[in-house]
């Protein structure tokens, strides 16, 4: 489990979809939502939409590895899907804030590759989050003010990237995605070669 985090503007969404270009080993895990869906998103591939009473429902039956309220919406991984995807071999990132990867980590800290982005200043934070024009004034308000909040648990994660640049900064989650594969825990077949190779 690969998770991607930062605050609103600071790039975590443009490097999830480099990755997901380049890398056919890996899958994106697709949250459930609360929030409206909006005009450019398609159901299934963007978010799950559902209403707060599904929502609840799946919190009580545990179907989630994850969830947490943001900006007055709900949001949820659902464990079905990712379970599946690591049983056949492949990874899968998250694009969740704070909230849910310490949850993924009290759940599967073993799993877990936590990774936080970070935007060169605020003023730049401030600047993409209004060349986006997706958000109303006060949406951005809000989101600057949520930005501190996010930020000051940079100190949770594995690694931490400073997002000046986007394709030197995927370049270096794709170096720490690949250097992460290679740890002895995640190559289990390593044992069943070495004995072959001694045994030669």
């Amino acid at each position: 489990m690969f998770v991607l985090s930062s605050p609103s503007g600071a790039g975590k969404t443009s490097i999830s979809r480099l990755l997901l270009e380049r890398d056919k080993h890996i899958t994106l895990s697709i949250s459930a939502t609360t929030r409206a869906k909006r005009s450019n998103e398609e159901e299934g591939v963007d978010y799950y939409f559902v209403d707060k009473d599904k929502f609840f429902t799946m919190v009580k039956n545990h179907e989630f590895l994850e969830h947490a309220e943001v900006f007055g919406n709900y949001y949820g991984t659902p464990q079905k899907k990712v379970v599946e995807s690591l049983n056949s071999g492949c990874d899968v990132l998250f694009d969740i804030d704070w909230q849910g990867t310490m949850q993924l980590a009290k759940n599967a800290r073993e799993d877990l590759v936590s990774i936080f982005i970070l935007p060169p200043s605020m003023k730049e934070l401030e600047k993409r989050l209004r060349v986006r024009a997706q958000d109303s004034e006060e949406v951005v308000q809000e989101r600057m003010h949520k930005a501190s909040i996010e930020i000051s648990h940079w100190d949770e994660y594995d690694y931490i990237l400073v997002n000046e640049d986007l394709a030197e900064s995927t370049a270096k989650v794709e170096a720490i995605l690949r250097a992460e594969r290679l740890k002895k825990k995640r190559q289990p077949e390593l044992t069943e070669f070495v004995e072959k190779l001694l045994a030669q």
